[in-house]
């Protein structure tokens, strides 16, 4: 037999119905509902005054709350939030605290109550999100140490045609380098633009990109034309993991707001969407406060690079226990009577060897590592199993794009190298 449910307005209803019928007291009342004899004179009460209805639950909000914000205050809220439709409540209350510092505003989480009441805040999906992965990135602690550089998801404009925003930042300061909206995404259209920035603002230490055209590809290492041009001028190449954009997250963070604020909607043709893309970066740069810069714009904190941009011109040095070979035009090298494909891409570009044992040689270009070449197959290898075993010290993966490991080096110092 199953279980009788009942509910506390049907047991409420059945005690009236016992003390109306006069056949039960107060006190039995109290007994046989296991409640005390208050509580019953109180639903006697509220039954006499209002009837059945009386017997419904009460709200136990307070009737007045001293500590609540103002009309005036909410409606100075809302029209900051539509001046500033993409700012949360900490830039709000950053800006408001500056322009009417007498004022005493509620705190950041009351304002984002106050404006999700008002209708002013749109909810968001919540995603599953992956841990960022370690990698060997340097770590930036002031301007230019390392820049990101990525295409936007390319979109078209009212007039049909492509356009694919290149973008440029400075991770320690957030600053926006460079927006600037292309045709296409190839080496050709983009080296004008970060040539130009390495003109206005100098070179930085690292430039970190993902994996994608024109900053990579699929030769040894990973090494595109352009990759190639950065890493001749003395640039440092990383590349994020694919799959993972959390690696660049600040540049990616910076990618959302700038589709909130210039590509809703696009607009007509290409020159009207760079007017909207620098319209941005003025506002981005100097005047929108960024919390990480303790709600400063990052035009505030950024500086120059002491790396001024001296042209193509340089002469790659390797050292002087190092192999230096010229890539051939058909991407092959050289070495005693071996000929090994390297890449095409790196046609007429020298290349170091650093000889580890009596078979490989590591392959660097200006201390970025690339491979391996295999003296006894004659050709150009990633890392192998058997490598690994017979020198403990170089288990750990070299990443392609990452200076030749210091393992490596310590191999060849304590081996010495057997061709002289």
């Amino acid at each position: 037999m199953p279980w009788k449910e009942t509910w506390p307005m049907e047991q409420r209803r059945q005690m009236i119905e016992d003390w109306l019928d006069g056949r039960m007291t107060v006190s039995a009342l109290s007994h046989e509902y296991l409640v005390s004899r208050k509580t019953i004179y109180k639903w006697i009460k509220r039954f006499k005054n209002s009837g059945e209805l009386g017997l419904r639950e009460h709200s136990r909000a307070p009737l007045s709350h001293p500590n609540s914000t103002s009309d005036e205050v909410i409606e100075r809220l809302v029209l900051m939030k539509l001046r500033y439709q993409d700012w949360g409540p900490k830039k709000l209350l950053y800006q408001l605290k500056k322009e009417e510092p007498d004022v005493n505003w509620p705190a950041p989480s009351t304002i984002g109550g106050l404006l999700k009441k008002c209708g002013l805040v749109k909810g968001r999906r919540q995603k599953r999100r992956t841990g960022p992965c370690t990698g060997p990135f340097v770590e930036c602690v002031a301007p230019n140490q390392v820049w990101s550089a990525d295409f936007k998801g390319q979109f078209r404009t009212q007039d049909g045609r492509a356009c694919y925003p290149l973008t440029i930042t400075d991770n320690d300061s957030r600053f926006i380098i460079l927006c600037r909206g292309l045709r296409r995404p190839t080496f050709e259209a983009t080296k004008p633009w970060f040539e130009r920035a390495f003109r206005t603002y100098g070179l930085p230490d690292v430039i970190r990109t993902d994996n994608g055209t024109p900053f990579a590809s699929v030769a040894v290492g990973g090494l595109s034309r352009l990759s190639i041009w950065f890493i001749k001028l003395g640039i440092r190449v990383e590349r994020i993991e694919a799959g993972h954009p959390e690696q660049n997250g600040r540049h990616e963070r910076m990618h959302r707001t700038l589709k909130d604020n210039a590509l809703k909607p696009p607009k007509a043709n290409l020159e009207a969407q760079q007017e909207a893309f620098d319209k941005f970066v003025r506002y981005y740069n100097f005047v929108r406060p960024h919390e990480a810069l303790g709600q400063r714009p990052p035009g505030s904190v950024y500086r120059s690079s002491n790396r001024p941009y001296k042209g193509e011109n340089r002469e790659l040095r390797y050292d002087p226990d190092t192999l230096v070979r010229k890539v051939l035009p058909n991407g092959q090298i050289k070495l005693a009577g071996i000929k090994a494909y390297l890449s095409q891409a790196m046609a007429g570009e020298l290349v170091g060897l650093y000889q580890i044992d009596y078979r490989y040689w590591k392959i660097h270009f200006n201390g970025h590592g690339l491979a391996f070449l295999d003296e006894l197959k004659g050709k150009v290898v990633t890392a192998p199993k058997d490598f690994k075993k017979c020198y403990p010290c170089a288990r750990s993966k070299v990443l392609p794009m990452c200076p030749v490991a210091p393992s490596v080096q310590s191999c060849t110092l304590e081996r010495g190298n057997t061709r002289g």
